[in-house]
């Protein structure tokens, strides 16, 4: 069998033709550089990668495998990341596959109506991510060192009324923080072309402490991007008492949250491998 034969497509994104070059020592999944494949008017980012890993079935195995996984994600986003700097391309999702050029050609056919939709919705935006968390647990447990613990109940009737207290002052704790979150919300949104609602994101599995309570991101200009920034930066000023809040700004990124039509359909451009969905690195 040819070495040919024995390769697959991987495509990293759709874009309209650049007008600045790449860099030179770029390299995707596999360390190979990606090319441009252009087709009517699009072009798709493209690399070989060998049909033992990519072919369906191996695929799906390897997706199993966080190591091979976590690998092959950081390559797609560090292309991804490079196409972005000179452009505002559609990512597609990791491990997106055809068996050669003509499979890719065919995509970019058939879906060249709605990629050219999508591309001209998000032409000149970059995606910016916000967070906010609620950490009350993590910092009650730090000051308990500085601050009295409550008297010992010396009744049933003392255990209920300080327990009583604790809860109203954790409700009273969230109906501030959630305030807070759908208050930032409205004044990222009136400063964005378009906004996304997350869900909370687990903290068990983002390891990170405390309870996510927002979880957006916001479709911005480039040329108002150091505007936005300033604007998540000054929330620090609107938090009050609430000092256990944290307030996260990651990006800027493609467009991922923005690639569907409508919220919540299916991004355009999916291949025929069993690839995980896009989404922006969290």
């Amino acid at each position: 069998m040819s070495l040919a034969s024995e390769e697959l497509r991987y495509v990293y994104a759709v874009c309209r033709p650049l007008d600045a070059p790449l860099a030179a020592d770029l390299t995707g999944v596999g360390g190979v550089p990606p090319r441009q494949l252009a087709h009517e008017g699009l072009v798709a980012l493209v690399g070989p990668v060998p049909e033992r890993d990519f072919a369906e079935e191996p695929l799906r195995r390897h997706l199993e495998d966080l190591d091979w996984l976590s690998e092959t994600a950081r390559a797609h986003q560090r292309v991804i990341a490079a196409l972005t700097s000179v452009t505002c391309p559609l990512p597609l999702r990791l491990g997106t596959v055809f068996r050669d050029d003509s499979g890719v050609r065919a995509m970019l056919t058939e879906g060249a109506d709605r990629f050219r939709r999508v591309l001209e919705r998000i032409d000149g935006r970059v995606e910016w991510g916000v967070k906010v968390t609620l950490e009350s647990a993590e910092p009650a447990q730090e000051g308990a060192a500085r601050t009295p613990a409550p008297d010992k109940p010396r009744s049933g009737r003392d255990y209920l009324r300080q327990r009583r207290n604790r809860q109203t002052a954790q409700e009273e704790g969230w109906q501030r923080a959630e305030a807070f979150a759908r208050n930032l919300h409205e004044k990222l949104s009136r400063r964005a072309d378009d906004a996304r609602l997350h869900a909370p994101q687990n903290s068990s599995l983002s390891q990170a402490p405390g309870r996510n309570i927002l979880n957006a991101a916001y479709l911005v200009p480039r040329a108002h991007s150091e505007e936005f920034v300033e604007l998540v930066e000054g929330t620090k000023d609107d938090q009050g008492d609430s000092s256990d809040l944290r307030v996260e700004l990651t990006g800027p990124w493609a467009a991922y949250s923005f690639t569907a039509d409508e919220p919540g359909a299916d991004e355009p451009g999916t291949g025929k491998s069993a690839g995980a969905g896009t989404e922006r690195p969290r």
